[in-house]
């Protein structure tokens, strides 16, 4: 399959849980596949969730953020190919940051360009999303604290970020953590005995074609190093690195970061006003 065409088609391999906006309402859901009725459920974080009994038709909803994290943890490097692009030495232990909640924005919103910066570049991810709470867990307990896995943009401000020093600002401006479309199960991600490739597309052409058999650290020593550092809730999300292939994005372009088996985020670029 074609870099292209695999992008171009990823879709998720399981049931998909969303947070949509019905209306005037916000309701989390769970449904079989893109397109299929939403079925209402109490709690989009809960891992064994409540069904309502209320159902909506996918068309009548406006798909946001799957979650609105408490805590978003972001790690630094963590592919060898990119750490080379940046002029950097993958570290030897894992390295991470954070960025403010303030900064999700769902499918189809936009990602806003500050004016303090003049190159903001793409940054496609695989999120981890925690279903309990976790704290000092091993790399054996983590399957049983994630939810599911979606899609992340970690857009940076690349100038602020070489010109600050530490990454507060370069990475933390309101709409520059893109979440979504949806949540889903992959346990095999969190094992590390299933292997997903991690892309993204800039009106469509593709800049980045990863995967995570690439991460320097797996998803499980990502939870399990995170959790010894501080309290991951339900919600939360930690961002597990970018492939290599990051650039720039401008306004007017359409930005789409694409994981098999999870599904397709896509994002407008627009000034910020």
């Amino acid at each position: 399959m074609t870099q292209q065409t695999w992008q171009s088609t990823a879709a998720p391999t399981g049931a998909i849980r969303v947070r949509a906006r019905v209306g005037s309402r916000v309701v989390a859901a769970v449904a079989s596949t893109p397109g299929d009725d939403l079925r209402v459920i109490d709690d989009v974080r809960a891992m064994d969730p409540r069904p309502t009994g209320e159902t909506v038709r996918w068309h009548d909803a406006e798909l946001l953020s799957p979650v609105l994290p408490n805590t978003i943890v972001a790690f630094a490097k963590n592919y060898s190919a990119h750490a080379e692009e940046m002029g950097v030495t993958p570290p030897a232990e894992p390295v991470f940051f954070l960025k403010p909640s303030s900064a999700v924005i769902g499918p189809g919103a936009a990602i806003e360009l500050p004016s303090a910066s003049e190159m903001v570049h793409h940054e496609a991810e695989l999120a981890v999303v925690i279903g309990r709470t976790a704290r000092d867990v091993t790399r054996e307990q983590v399957p049983d604290v994630i939810l599911g896995f979606t899609c992340a943009n970690d857009v940076s401000a690349r100038d602020l970020q070489a010109r600050d020093g530490q990454w507060g600002r370069a990475k933390g401006f309101d709409t520059f953590c893109p979440l979504g479309p949806w949540v889903v199960d992959l346990p095999g991600l969190a094992t590390g005995a299933t292997q997903v490739r991690v892309g993204a597309r800039v009106n469509g052409s593709v800049r980045q074609d990863g995967s995570t058999a690439d991460l320097s650290y797996d998803v499980a020593a990502l939870v399990a190093w995170t959790s010894s550092v501080l309290t991951l809730s339900p919600g939360d999300v930690i961002l597990t690195g970018t492939p290599a292939g990051v650039g720039p994005i401008e306004p007017g372009d359409e930005v789409s970061v694409s994981i098999e088996g999870i599904g397709t985020l896509t994002n407008e670029v627009t000034r910020r006003g």
